[in-house]
């Protein structure tokens, strides 16, 4: 373990550090006015906890993911713009916390950190989360509080280990996937609604739902409705060949080569989404459907307070049967 502060831990030389001390587990670098790590960082193959909160890094370099032992890395209070794609190699890494930043996005790549339970990002400049962080199925918490959020992705919660999201003072954040029902949520400062009365509440779950109402992932190119009983064509195929490439991977040797856009390809590995009524995987089409308004508890400390809550699901039928409560 190495405590720093002060100019010796600035100056530190990591390949020094490697040579010196080749079984460094922990290392403590913040609060020290860094503004680069040299990439001889990649050198401390041991290494299982870095800090480096509370600097001036405004990039962090590639050779990070070669921290393979890796599971703590705290990165709040910077001026990082991106974060470097190799951050999914660390498989290890089992809490990441960049809150305090200035990033706009987090790499896709992020899903391959197989380990990660706490994933912290408050006080950045995102507008969304990326869906393949869904696949995610050791994450407990997800904190993306004082952000831009629009909308999240429909399969957020459906994993059932994530039990806490917190997205408070996300102004344009206006409606929640049905797969947090159940969990721990944070909303404050959103712009979910607040007071819907009975009434207005079966009309909005009707015809009144739609994109403008709730925000809706700009990938989804139709938006069902409950006279829409014919599902695109681009969507089964999709569908398709969804199901094959999942319970039947050998039969695709005995199909003839397939070539897709990479941006099918990537929704073929990652769905859109769930249908929350029958789990079918959907691609380019939803039908959203949204529910009651119910009061959420918080985590201890904040006041409760009311959201509202979308269903997606992936036909007519499925949404005419499908009850939150059930």
């Amino acid at each position: 373990m190495m405590e720093g502060s002060g100019s010796s831990t600035k100056d530190a030389d990591p390949d020094n550090l490697a040579q010196k001390l080749p079984n460094l587990i922990e290392l403590y670098l913040h609060s020290n006015n860094i503004v680069i790590i040299p990439e001889a960082i990649g050198n401390l193959v041991r290494l299982q906890s870095l800090d480096l909160s509370n600097n001036a890094l405004q990039l962090l370099c590639p050779e990070i993911g070669r921290l393979r032992s890796l599971r703590h890395l705290r990165l709040s209070n910077n001026q990082l713009k991106c974060l470097p794609p190799d951050i999914g190699d660390l498989h290890e890494l089992e809490t990441l916390d960049v809150s305090m930043n200035q990033l706009i996005s987090l790499p896709d790549r992020l899903h391959r950190c197989l380990s990660l339970q706490n994933l912290t990002a408050d006080h950045n400049l995102l507008s969304h989360i990326p869906r393949q962080l869904c696949w995610l199925h050791r994450l407990n918490q997800l904190s993306m509080a004082a952000n831009r959020l629009t909308f999240l992705p429909l399969d957020l919660g459906r994993s059932r280990e994530l039990q806490f999201v917190f997205v408070d003072n996300n102004g344009d954040l206006k409606g929640l996937p049905s797969y947090l029902y159940n969990k721990v949520i944070g909303c404050s400062g959103c712009a979910v609604s607040s007071r819907v009365s009975q009434g207005e509440r079966g009309e909005a779950a009707g015809e009144a739902l739609s994109e403008a109402l709730v925000g809706l992932p700009a990938e989804v190119k139709v938006v069902g409705s409950e006279t829409d009983n014919v599902v695109p064509l681009e969507e089964l195929a999709m569908r398709t060949l969804h199901r094959i490439y999942h319970h039947h991977p050998t039969e695709l040797n005995l199909l003839p080569p397939i070539t897709l856009p990479k941006s099918l390809l990537d929704l073929l590995q990652f769905p859109l989404g769930h249908c929350h009524r029958c789990s079918q995987a959907m691609f380019t089409i939803i039908y959203p459907k949204l529910f009651p308004l119910r009061d959420t508890a918080l985590a201890g400390v904040h006041r409760r307070t009311t959201v509202s809550f979308v269903a997606y699901c992936c036909s007519s039928h499925c949404l005419r049967t499908f009850d939150l409560q059930g």
